[in-house]
């Protein structure tokens, strides 16, 4: 069998040590043609982290860049450019890899209608929740993901790549753990909406949706697994999960991704999951149903909303791919020479 060159993407921001065990989890792979490429958004990194990225660079381990900017989407759409593999992985810079991660990202594509694989993320708080809400019994898992799993208006409650244990066709991947083949991005021009803002929560989702037009199939496999450490600062993001500002982007994230691929039907029931969920704290949300709570949470909704739409005005002569318009401009070299795809 023949395997597929593979460029994993490290988008990082403001992240030291994990990143440092992230790294060395990604180059004890063993697989025979990998690159690994790091979008460095940091300003100024810890002395012995700097040490580390630098001599990871010098030694060829990785590909390093450091940018001036923060953008998650603008982050892998920099990557991405850079690759030279036939297969894009893209994780977080807060993982802990298992040994065989890359291999079982890689087999799926030997099946020429899957052009995205979704892995298995073992999230630290979802598990707690689950295995709390099990009440300590066996753990909790699912074979079939339930139909709305593939409604585009609502699939984003019911898709499940936390528990699901059997390999399945998906709608979506999780952002910390998925790859496509290049050509969705060279042949097809589909790349990652830079609008996304902050933590860019649904970005790819949106990339997710507007990929079915190749045709393609997304691909879930539960032995292509990582566990997320779900940082709530740095990392992938400039801003604080627990911030005002996060709030608002949220809501703006999700109501942009439903106005560019939605119909109109299908937009009305993801905002009427999203008010239940997110605002009332409905499950699986299972938010505070504090009255001051409740109302602060529709007032970010209601702006989102607007936000959303503004951005969307604003892409009638602007398309929001600032960070790639920047890149054009003036391209960053790595800080070392670009390292082969192999090792």
């Amino acid at each position: 069998m023949t395997l597929p060159s593979l460029s994993v993407i490290i988008p990082t921001y403001s992240r030291e040590e994990p990143l440092r065990d992230t790294l060395d989890d990604v180059l004890k792979q063993e697989y025979p043609c990998f690159e690994v490429l790091v979008v460095d958004q940091t300003p100024t990194h810890k002395p012995e982290i700097q040490a580390y990225l630098e001599q990871l660079a010098n030694d060829r381990k990785i590909t390093w860049f450091r940018v001036d900017w923060a953008s998650l989407p603008g982050a892998r759409n920099y990557g991405v450019r850079r690759a030279s593999g036939e297969i894009m992985v893209f994780i977080d810079d807060d993982i802990k890899m298992p040994a065989g991660y890359l291999q079982a990202h890689a087999r799926n594509y030997q099946r020429h209608e899957v052009g995205a694989v979704a892995g298995r993320v073992f999230d630290r708080m979802k598990l707690a929740d689950s295995q709390w809400a099990n009440k300590g019994d066996s753990p909790y898992t699912i074979e079939d993901l339930p139909p709305q799993a593939m409604d585009p208006g609502i699939a984003w409650y019911y898709i499940d790549l936390v528990h699901t244990v059997k390999p399945q066709r998906v709608i979506s991947a999780r952002g910390c753990n998925m790859s496509y083949r290049r050509e969705i991005f060279t042949q097809y021009g589909i790349w990652f909406d830079e609008r996304f803002r902050g933590s860019a929560v649904r970005e790819e989702s949106d990339f997710c949706l507007r990929s079915r037009k190749t045709g393609y199939h997304i691909w879930y496999d539960p032995d292509a697994y990582l566990v997320h450490l779900g940082e709530e600062t740095g990392g992938c993001h400039d801003i604080s999960t627990r911030s005002l500002k996060y709030q608002m982007t949220f809501y703006h994230n999700h109501f942009l991704m439903a106005m560019k691929n939605l119909t109109l039907t299908q937009q009305l029931h993801l905002f009427a999951k999203l008010f239940d969920c997110h605002v009332l704290g409905n499950p699986p949300c299972n938010k505070s149903g504090s009255p001051i709570k409740i109302i602060s949470r529709a007032g970010f909704y209601s702006l989102g909303f607007l936000d959303a739409l503004s951005t969307l005005v604003k892409s009638s002569w602007d398309k929001g791919q600032i960070y790639t318009q920047l890149d054009k401009e003036a391209p960053t070299p790595p800080i070392a020479s670009t390292a082969p795809v192999s090792q």
